[in-house]
């Protein structure tokens, strides 16, 4: 003992303090741009913001802007993109490493990460959900093939990978480059650029003004002018002035109304969309197309023909899709033909984004936030100075609000050409065809329908086209006209509406599924039930007995035609499934015209509209369709003319006097009732803001172990506060996140259908 404490009195025999420094086996950071910002792959409104990690010296050539990453995050390995490198950081505290890389390959552009930053601003969303939708997950067996570079495409603000063969040919003074164009690109979408499609004002296609033509020769296979394959622009006056802007590299904005009819080649609009893409390449830029669907993407894809381009859609399977996508990416394709994912796709040199029938709602994401693809069009044309061309038979009251703010031009056709290819429509729904007719009030075809069908099948297929899908998809009760409800399941009340899958099958819920068999009707107590709505399996077994010889043909849901021969037949399809025929249809009946027409919906004219003249266009130029519905209806008196601008024009200002979207920015949000109440009384909404609600939603309950009704809030703000609506959203969803709230409220923001 008294040796120890001599030896602790003497501090000279102490050994001398190592040095602080990393322990053994720590990794280095890197030597340049050490810090790696990173946007990690969580849903939470809240954690909405880039976070900086150190980039160890291993990594160092592989962790170039663009790539996966993967990230310790609150105790949990995360995957995430790395969206720049930097020389310093804001943060005080201690710096992670990034775990690992999971790929050199730059698969976010600087231009994609800026975009997805303003739909998710635009939006009041966050910016991890957006990129899950713009960028495919990741296939290593197909991302490991043999590329094909094609000199002279590069992208500003993104590297290539750093893999041992590349990192020898390129300098160190990319990554710096690379920070400063995100820099730029993250700056650009603090903006207000989300109300540029109310706020910006394009020239005319006559004198459009864009960016300067690329240097470097016109893509391969491409002719020196527009001019070669213009003709399904002739019709237009401005037709040609718009393709003469695309190939001298300016960027126009037009909203196009097609001209309809279908011809021995198949309608027309595929061609020009291919001639209005082709210009575009003139100039050495790429183009962006969007479609509704598979269907329409063929249609285009085989318009195309030779000129380089890839078709994404949903059903090429992952591999396939992904390959496609990296073609779009590494520049060997400039052209991306797809549906609404394919708002995103990473083209380089962005000339033109086009979108065609940007009414159809399978253009809304289903996922959040819940963007629609015209919008993210419009918002990528606008950051990247791109033209942009909305097209379709009918006219959307959103594109009438961008004509009307000067942001793009129409684009319609002489009013001779309308008439020589449209189709002859007759109503067949008013008082005069009744009285002429007394059958007709209790028969669902009326003998002018009868008429039409048969006479179309002595030249061709004929189109019958059903609002609903199924056989008999509503109930009553037979006695008092009742509607037939769910009595109920373990531990509650359904009340779903019940339905029949076959003549000979019992009734069914559409909302639980329960079979009904012992069903009665609440009211009068009768067992007894009749059709209100008869669905396209109803429809085509009622037309298979009444043309016994003639074949029956049915697209919807459960399987949907791409095309028909030119054999006589009979078509029944729902609406947006209807098959494209060879040489056209020779007649057409539209059926239940009030199913679409009585909708409690905001939409529902100038959705009946739509899919009537989808379904119309598709008849053969002067061929009979006949319309089941009142011709007094301003709907069926622009299917009538063919006028679909009259009809949006007087439907925006009908908007404009009520106080409803486009002219208004509308949110909603729709969760329990104690949770939808707690969220309205911590927004912090503008002053002008009008809150309406909330109301119980009918059949909607929250999911888990609690079993409680949903209620909805709608928020309404005049148009040029949208940006402080959803800044107000996204903070009040914040809150909720970080204070755990166990209710879920989701948040919507201009919706297609806010009721």
């Amino acid at each position: 003992m008294p040796e120890r404490r001599a030896r602790s009195a003497r501090p000279s025999d102490r050994p001398a303090a190592k040095k602080a420094g990393p322990a053994k086996g720590a990794p280095e950071p890197a030597g340049r741009s050490p810090i790696a910002r990173v946007v990690v792959d969580t849903p939470l409104p809240h954690l909405d913001r880039p976070f900086d990690y150190l980039v160890p010296a291993s990594m160092d050539d592989a962790a170039v802007p663009g790539c996966r990453v993967r990230v310790r995050f609150a105790g949990k390995l995360t995957d995430g993109f790395l969206l720049e490198r930097a020389e310093h950081s804001d943060h005080a505290g201690k710096l992670a490493f990034l775990d690992r890389v999971i790929s050199p390959e730059p698969v976010l552009t600087a231009e994609i990460a800026g975009l997805a930053r303003a739909v998710a601003d635009r939006y009041a969303g966050t910016m991890s959900d957006v990129l899950r939708l713009a960028v495919p997950p990741r296939h290593a067996k197909v991302e490991a093939e043999p590329r094909t570079d094609r000199p002279g495409i590069d992208r500003p603000g993104i590297d290539r990978p750093r893999t041992a063969r590349s990192a020898k040919d390129e300098s160190a003074s990319d990554a710096s480059d690379t920070s400063d164009a995100s820099d730029a690109s993250d700056e650009s979408t603090r903006g207000e650029s989300e109300e540029a499609g109310t706020t910006q004002v394009a020239d005319t296609a006559e004198a459009a003004v864009g960016a300067d033509v690329p240097e470097g020769p016109p893509a391969e296979g491409l002719h020196a002018g527009p001019a070669a394959d213009a003709r399904a622009w002739h019709a237009y006056p401005t037709g040609e002035s718009f393709l003469a802007a695309l190939a001298e590299g300016r960027s126009p904005r037009a909203v196009w109304s097609a001209l309809p009819g279908t011809g021995a080649d198949g309608p027309s609009w595929p061609d020009a969309i291919a001639t209005v893409v082709r210009a575009t390449l003139v100039s050495g830029r790429g183009v962006v197309v969007v479609l509704p669907d598979g269907k329409d993407v063929a249609l285009a894809d085989h318009a195309l023909g030779d000129t380089p381009h890839v078709a994404i859609t949903a059903d090429l399977g992952p591999a396939e899709r992904y390959r496609r996508w990296l073609k779009v990416l590494r520049g060997d394709v400039r052209v991306a033909v797809g549906t609404k994912a394919a708002a995103f796709a990473p083209v380089a040199d962005l000339g033109l984004v086009v979108v065609w029938d940007d009414g159809d709602d399978l253009h809304a994401e289903l996922h959040a936030p819940y963007p629609h693809a015209r919008e993210v069009l419009a918002l990528r044309a606008h950051q990247t100075g791109a033209g942009m061309l909305i097209g379709g038979y009918a006219r959307t009251v959103e594109a009438t609000q961008l004509i009307a703010s000067g942001w793009a031009r129409p684009l319609v056709a002489r009013r001779e050409e309308v008439r020589a290819r449209a189709p002859k429509v007759r109503p067949a729904g008013d008082d005069a065809e009744m009285a002429r007719d007394e059958a007709a009030r209790a028969a669902r075809l009326p003998s002018a329908a009868w008429r039409t069908l048969r006479r179309g099948l002595d030249h061709g297929p004929v189109l019958v086209q059903v609002p609903r899908r199924g056989y008999l998809p509503v109930l009553a009760c037979q006695n008092c006209r009742a509607l037939a409800r769910c009595g109920g399941v373990a531990g509650g009340v359904c009340s779903g509406p019940l339905a029949l899958r076959a003549g000979h099958a019992a009734p069914y819920c559409r909302w639980c599924g329960r079979i009904a068999g012992d069903w009665h009707c609440g009211s009068c107590g009768g067992r007894r039930v009749r059709a209100v709505v008869t669905g396209s399996r109803r429809t085509a077994e009622e037309l298979g007995r009444a043309f016994p010889s003639v074949k029956v043909r049915t697209s919807g849901r459960d399987g949907v035609l791409a095309t028909v021969g030119g054999a006589p037949a009979l078509v029944v399809a729902t609406p947006g499934a209807e098959p494209v025929p060879d040489g056209g249809y020779a007649a057409a009946v539209l059926l239940d015209g009030w199913a679409l027409l009585g909708r409690p919906d905001l939409r529902a004219a100038e959705e009946a509209l739509r899919r009537w003249m989808n379904a119309a266009a598709l008849l053969r130029p002067g061929a009979e369709v006949v319309v089941l519905a009142d011709s007094a209806l301003p709907a069926v008196q622009a299917l009538l003319r063919w006028d679909p601008v009259t009809h949006a024009e007087r439907e925006l200002g009908d908007r404009a006097q009520l106080g409803f979207p486009p002219v208004t920015r509308m949110a909603t949000l729709t969760g329990p009732p104690s949770a939808v109440r707690e969220m309205l009384a911590s927004l912090e909404l503008p002053a002008v803001a009008q809150v309406l609600g909330p109301v119980r939603v009918e059949g909607a309950r929250a999911g888990g172990d609690r079993e409680e009704e949903l209620e909805r809030a709608m928020i309404r703000v005049p148009r040029p506060q949208g940006a402080a609506l959803a800044r107000a959203l996204k903070g009040a969803s914040g809150v909720r996140s970080a204070r755990k709230a166990a209710d879920l409220v989701r948040v919507r923001v201009d919706p297609l259908d806010p009721m």
